[in-house]
């Protein structure tokens, strides 16, 4: 595996000055941008399909893996709730040794096939569900047999592996190969493979949820979080998205409750109710339920101004 390989470009690095220690990781991770820019394609259509088969209510969005690769997964998915509001129920974690392997390592959990397969029969996989995969090697055992599982029962799987080759490939609708290669300290795949794969589930996840209708233009709508700052933040979204002035946008958003999509439908005349039933209709797209709404007021308007007979 070419990300256990020891590179003799950096035989004797304990020797090494500290700046060129320094210079040696910042190319590094330089060059495991690049190796993420060699899978767009590949990240274009796992993003495409894995939006499709989320689009309804229930499908869930599942991070699997084991040590590192597991705890970048759950860094991303902790995210999209309070920036795009997707819900909890529909995140899951599939960590090797269970949730206390986040914060110290379980050893063998990753070698533990049995128990991946245990777990994805409990998990009830289905069509809907979307499976991120995570592991550098590529080979790792628990990640591997739950990925085997879960595109068995149905599950849309998306490979992140390190070498090419890797048997996660074989088990995968999607494999995206990150090729870093090398490591400056051998075998230290937290380094420029862990970057890589940061890099693509940032992509990955984000893309999604722009395809999920949970942005407008590249504003934050579905936002959950809320602070003084985000709630500022709130409003000037609003003001971006309908012309209205600051006093009808913070009454449009306390009576949405800080949904910023009900705000914007309620801005423009919806009642609170009326704005859900929009969103709902255009599968929470903002974009098309303030064109639905705007074709039901002309119809209206047009209506209104008939000459009675």
């Amino acid at each position: 595996m070419r990300t256990e390989d020891v590179s003799p470009r950096f035989a004797d690095l304990d020797l090494w000055p500290t700046g060129d220690l320094v210079a040696a990781l910042v190319d590094a991770q330089i060059s495991a941008a690049s190796a993420v820019r060699a899978s767009q394609q590949a990240l274009t259509a796992a993003a495409d399909e894995a939006a499709g088969r989320l689009a309804g209510e229930v499908g869930r969005l599942i991070y699997v893996g084991a040590g590192a690769s597991i705890r970048l997964g759950v860094q991303d998915g902790v995210e999209l709730f309070p920036t795009y509001g997707w819900p909890d129920p529909r995140l899951l974690y599939v960590v090797a040794g269970g949730a206390g392997a986040l914060m110290e390592s379980v050893e063998g959990a990753e070698d533990d096939a049995v128990e991946a397969v245990r777990l994805a029969g409990e998990h009830a996989l289905g069509a809907e569900d979307v499976v991120i995969a995570i592991a550098a090697s590529g080979g790792t055992p628990f990640t591997v047999a739950y990925a085997r599982a879960a595109r068995a029962a149905g599950a849309l799987v998306i490979g992140l592996a390190n070498n090419a080759g890797a048997p996660l490939f074989a088990e995968s609708d999607h494999p995206v190969l990150l090729q870093t290669g090398a490591e400056v300290v051998a075998g230290s795949t937290r380094m420029a493979a862990g970057t890589a794969q940061k890099a693509a589930l940032n992509i990955l996840s984000t893309s999604i949820m722009v395809r999920l209708g949970r942005t407008w233009s590249n504003l934050m709508v579905d936002l959950a979080s809320s602070n003084i700052k985000l709630d500022k933040r709130r409003l000037a979204m609003l003001r971006r998205v309908v012309e209205v002035d600051e006093a009808a946008a913070a009454a449009a958003l306390k009576e949405a409750g800080g949904h910023v999509k009900t705000a914007a439908l309620i801005a423009l005349g919806a009642t609170r109710n009326a704005a859900a039933a929009l969103l709902a209709r255009n599968g929470g797209n903002l974009r098309q339920a303030l064109a639905d709404q705007a074709g039901a007021q002309s119809v209206t308007t047009k209506v209104s101004r008939e000459p009675r007979t």
